[in-house]
Order: C-alpha cells, then structure tokens, then sequence
C-alpha cells in the first residue's frame, strides 16, 4: 500500500506530478496577466474567470495525456487530442459569447470574450507542455490589450 502511495504522489502514467503541476502554474500565471488588464479595465471576465479558464483548459489537455497513456486492450485507443482542443474552444466559446451583448445598437465586451477564449487556448498550450509557446501568445495578448489600446487613443478611434 506504501509503494503505491508513493506513486500516486509523484507520477500519472503519463505526466508526472511535479510536471503537471508547473503545466498548471503555468495556466495561472500567463492567464492571470490577461486577467488583471481586463479586471483594470472592470470588464465582467476579470482575473478569477480568465484564470479558471485557463486552468480547466490545462487540466484537460493533462486529463487527456493520461487517458491516452491507458491500456484499453489491444490497439484501442480512445482519446483524439483534437476533439479535446475542439471540447475546450467550444465550451470557452460558449463562455465568451455569454459575455458579449449589445446595448443602444453597440455591441459590448467583444474583446473579453475574446481574451477568455485566449485563455483557453493559452491553458490548453500549458496542458500540452508548450509553455513558451504559451508565454509567447500571452505576450501577444497583452500587446494587444495594453499598447493598441493607447494607439486607438492615439487616433480618436477608442
């Protein structure tokens, strides 16, 4: 019983802990920058929404590595890593259009549901191991957010 204690602390079959846990820190940390801009912002996806986002996206990606790593018999294998990017798009979608309405013929909060899909996207990269990929996009993200924001300004456009 010891013994697999000891494995169920510090491995799956196919991530181990220490691993999936960086993958998670890593969905915190990149989608809590997009979070705080748009809670400065007071938009209704803030920093708690953006990051659960995120994370959940992760951990199914991590949930997913370790389905596949499972013997179902034989050459079965039951899990298609691209229903599960398409499961986690289509339920942060879900999300992110809830956010958008229109209110005296102008449409609102565009922009959020688009950075809590990006959130999504960014966990799911976190959840794949793709952690600079994952920064990378998230830079990005806050470009966007912060620096064309200004520039908007700039032009009388925003």
């Amino acid at each position: 019983m010891e013994i697999l204690l000891d494995d169920l602390t510090t491995s799956f079959l196919e991530v181990p802990v220490g691993v999936a846990f960086m993958r998670i820190l890593g969905a915190v940390v990149l989608s809590a920058l997009i979070g705080l801009e748009r809670e400065s912002r007071e938009k209704p996806a803030g920093l708690r929404t953006h990051i659960l986002v995120s994370v959940a996206a992760c951990l199914f990606v991590i949930l997913g590595q370790e389905l596949a790593a499972l013997d179902f018999g034989g050459d079965a294998k039951r899990v298609d890593p691209l229903r599960m990017i398409e499961a986690v798009t289509a339920g942060v979608a879900f999300l992110a259009a809830g956010l958008i309405f229109t209110s005296n013929g102008t449409v609102q909060n565009v922009t959020t549901g688009t950075s809590l899909w990006l959130a999504g996207a960014i966990g799911l990269g976190c959840g794949a191991g793709q952690l600079a990929l994952a920064g990378m996009a998230a830079l990005v993200v806050l470009v966007v957010l912060l620096l064309l924001r200004q520039l908007e300004k700039l032009m009388g456009t925003h």
